[in-house]
């Protein structure tokens, strides 16, 4: 990721604008280069269960420990991608708010726990419906029942975690 322009986000605060401690934060970063995006993730690994499914492509990730990043492109598209600590990972191309267009297969994905941390690469080919991209958001999930903590990049508002508010991404050169 040396010469492209990479961009960093931290899931600083609840998805509602509360701060977290530092211990809590996940950091996810992101670069473009050759029609080709890596996201590389890195956090504390909180324990909660892993999904039954092997690791791969997984449906309902959004259910389970899990970061997550979304790319607004200029014409209003958007990516979605989940990556959790297992191995297991969800990419949506999105024409209009949850209006999924397509899943995308990432060409590589890689993930490591140790211990109370982990981390992931993950690199996928970009499509030209969503170059350029103008905004960004990251968000983090862990926890169970009452213990669900829903944290962001940037928080968003509501009555319930909503990710799906474009919106409320920030703009890439304010990263």
């Amino acid at each position: 990721m040396s010469s492209s322009p990479h961009f960093i986000l931290s899931t600083s605060k609840t998805w509602d604008g509360k701060a977290v401690a530092d211990s809590e934060k996940m950091q996810i970063r992101f670069c473009i280069r050759d029609q080709e995006l890596e996201v590389g993730i890195q956090g504390p690994f909180h324990g909660d269960p892993a999904p039954s499914a092997p690791a791969g492509e997984l449906e309902g990730l959004w259910c389970y420990e899990v970061a997550e990043l979304f790319l607004l492109g200029a014409d209003g598209h958007y990516l979605e991608i989940e990556i959790g600590p297992h191995g297991h990972y969800l990419i949506y191309h999105l024409i209009g708010i949850r209006q999924i267009s397509r899943s995308i297969t990432p060409t590589s994905c890689e993930t490591n726990i140790t211990g109370t941390h982990w981390q992931s690469t993950l690199t996928l080919p970009l499509s030209q419906s969503i170059l350029p991209l103008s905004h960004a958001n990251a968000y983090a999930i862990h926890g169970q029942g009452v213990k669900r903590r829903y944290l962001a990049a940037f928080s968003v508002p509501g009555e319930n975690p909503d990710f799906h508010q474009p919106r409320y991404f920030t703009s890439l050169d304010n990263l």
